[in-house]
């Protein structure tokens, strides 16, 4: 009987890779991950048995930092959004409405579709009714003015006169067209048929309004240096019209200024006629004259009045801002408040061109009305 040999140890090693490949765990692995008994197992390469904690922590937190910033100007921006559209309404609010909405931003406020000028009017919160005068630091003028300077004896104490603006413009200097102050020039209500009557009869005795070729021939002659002066001069001392000119400097200026350009232009439309002018009377009327305006500053914006009543006294009123309208004094020399109207009104030079276009064009709109009623009308 053979002895029984014990197996070699190649056919042990084959015994046991034949076992190892025939076991359930190798056949859901990777051979080269199956532990044996002669190879030792591999590392592992689980996603989850190398996570770094640390990484992991501070790409967190600068997650969420970036996070918050990004919140946080969100919220930011829609504060200052908020913010910002309700400063536009308010600022929208607060302009006066314009009921001619027609008209575009940068058109004259003084032209109209037809080529003529006409006052452009608007209203502000309270139902005021405002000019726009084109200028940004003095931007409206009041259609109507109500005081009480100037009222008749025993008449119209309690309210007043009643002005209503006929033209404006601006007063400028020097070669570079420095804005001084706007001007208004208003006349009582209740004088306009006179006047009416009188430029109408200058034109067509007949008539009681103007066609548009007389009053083509009317806007000639008053905007003609002779003919416009001896016309305004013959209404001044004819009809007698209660009026006033609304000045509102656009700079801060000084009496003084004022003063000074007033005075030249009296002195110079009363150096050529001495005989009239050239008594004691006027030159201590204009001395009177002067001394009212011996005072400080003019802050822009303030308005200074003159008014000039049907017998032909001045009165000079001023807004001091701290106690309201004032009067500060008065000359009753008729010549003295004449020349300076007529600065502003006819002549080959006045005090401010466009002020003086845009009264003749105001005086178109009283004579293309039948006489009497542009205090009637409804604007």
């Amino acid at each position: 009987m053979k002895p029984i040999r014990p197996p070699s140890g190649k056919f042990v090693l084959s015994f046991l890779n034949l076992r190892s490949a025939r076991s359930p765990h190798c056949l859901r692995t990777n051979s080269q991950q199956c532990r044996t008994f002669l190879r030792p197992q591999r590392p592992s390469i689980r996603a989850v048995e190398n996570l770094n904690i640390n990484r992991m922590r501070t790409e967190s937190y600068d997650y969420y930092v970036r996070r918050r910033t990004f919140l946080l100007c969100g919220v930011v921006s829609g504060v200052v959004g908020i913010c910002y559209t309700s400063y536009l309404l308010v600022q929208r609010l607060r302009k006066p409405k314009k009921f001619d909405s027609g008209l575009p931003d940068k058109l004259d406020p003084f032209s109209t579709e037809a080529g003529s000028k006409r006052k452009t009017v608007v209203h502000d919160g309270d139902g005021k009714e405002l000019v726009p005068t084109g200028n940004s630091t003095v931007p409206m003028f009041p259609r109507l003015v109500d005081l009480a300077v100037g009222a008749e004896e025993g008449q119209e104490k309690v309210n007043g006169v009643e002005y209503t603006l006929v033209g404006l413009g601006v007063r400028t200097v020097s070669f570079l067209g420095i804005q001084v102050y706007m001007v208004g020039y208003y006349i009582a209500t209740q004088d306009i048929a006179a006047i009416q009557s009188r430029l109408v009869k200058e034109i067509n005795p007949i008539a009681t309004t103007l066609v548009p070729n007389e009053k083509d021939e009317l806007r000639k002659a008053l905007l003609d240096p002779e003919k416009g002066e001896k016309l305004w001069n013959d209404i001044l001392q004819e009809v007698k019209p209660r009026s006033l000119f609304r000045v509102v400097p656009t700079r801060d200026t000084d009496f003084h200024h004022l003063r000074d350009g007033f005075v030249r232009a009296i002195t110079a439309r009363s150096q050529g006629n001495s005989r009239e002018y050239g008594d004691q009377a006027f030159g201590e009327a204009m001395k009177e004259f002067r001394s009212l305006f011996n005072r400080g500053k003019v802050q822009k914006g303030r308005e200074l009045i003159l008014v000039r009543d049907a017998a032909g006294r001045l009165t000079i009123t001023f807004d001091d801002g701290k106690t309201g309208m004032g009067t500060i004094g008065r000359v009753s020399e008729e010549r003295v408040s004449r020349l300076l109207w007529l600065n502003y009104l006819a002549g080959s030079k006045v005090a401010s061109e466009p002020a003086r276009q845009n009264i003749v064009e105001g005086i178109m709109e009283f004579v293309e009305r039948p006489v009497g009623t542009v205090a009637t009308q409804v604007v």
